[in-house]
């Protein structure tokens, strides 16, 4: 059975099309059976593919469909391929949860701007609803734009925050490993570049486990600082003591993997 790969992004002008057709060639040089599903009425999708096929260039499978028939569509089309790449209309509404719904990978594409990356909200809010993995891409970039690391995945700047719910943290976490997880996905292999997003989502779960009581084992901090809590901030630090056992280190360990 194939998968999907559902294109979406609120904002007109992100690319979405061009990510769909340039990933459906990838895939297919890559040896995978491909098929494409416009549900976009501005349908330039289907054009693209129309005027592929009259160049001679080697065949996928295409459709289209209406908002409520894309669950058909995508069911009948995984039957055929390795991989169906959805492309959808600039919008966020009840007509893009099917879409959403029948996702395996939901790509959200955005220009290297902070409006792109605002107009990100409603896709990925709508995505987390149903329970889907959500990676942000680049793309449009001028040259010369740079990323942290390979395979890195792109958040919503929401301005300085002090306070953060556990379903937002649980949130980065799965933005963060969105990228590991699409290629073990579609390629069924993984690379070394998630690197940066593994180190940031093994921290967080760390820190919500010891610092910040988010886990089975109560609402507890387990502090390793050796400052006293009843001592002034411009006081220096006593050496470090372990608060806790062995044990407790292994119920650390295991609340975290829970949470990656």
């Amino acid at each position: 059975m194939g998968k999907v790969i559902t294109v979406a992004q609120q904002k007109g002008g992100s690319g979405k099309t061009t990510v769909a057709a340039n990933l459906a060639v990838a895939f297919a040089r890559a040896g995978l059976s491909v098929a494409l599903l416009d549900t976009d009425p501005q349908g330039s999708l289907g054009r693209w593919f129309m005027a592929r096929r009259e160049r001679g260039a080697p065949g996928m499978e295409f459709s289209t469909a209406s908002a409520w028939g894309v669950s058909y569509e995508c069911e009948k089309l995984k039957k055929l391929v390795d991989l169906v790449i959805v492309d959808t209309p600039p919008k966020v509404d009840a007509d893009l949860r099917p879409a959403l719904r029948e996702a395996d990978l939901v790509l959200v594409p955005v220009a290297s701007s902070h409006v792109d990356l605002w107009a990100t909200e409603g896709v990925i809010d709508l995505a987390r609803r149903e329970r889907k993995t959500v990676a942000i891409v680049m793309n449009r970039a001028r040259t010369g734009t740079r990323l942290a690391a390979l395979g890195y995945m792109m958040q919503r700047p929401e301005g300085d925050r002090y306070l953060m719910t556990q379903g937002e943290l649980e949130s980065r976490i799965q933005v963060l490993l969105a990228g590991t997880i699409a290629e073990d996905l579609i390629f069924n292999d993984v690379s070394t570049g998630a690197q940066n997003d593994l180190e940031r989502a093994t921290e967080i779960a760390r820190s919500m486990v010891m610092e910040y009581g988010m886990s089975r084992l109560g609402r507890v901090n387990f502090r390793e600082s050796g400052r006293s809590p009843f001592l002034s901030s411009g006081m220096p630090d006593f050496p470090r003591e372990r608060s806790h056992s062995e044990q407790t280190a292994r119920h650390f360990v295991k609340a975290a993997d829970r949470s990656i």
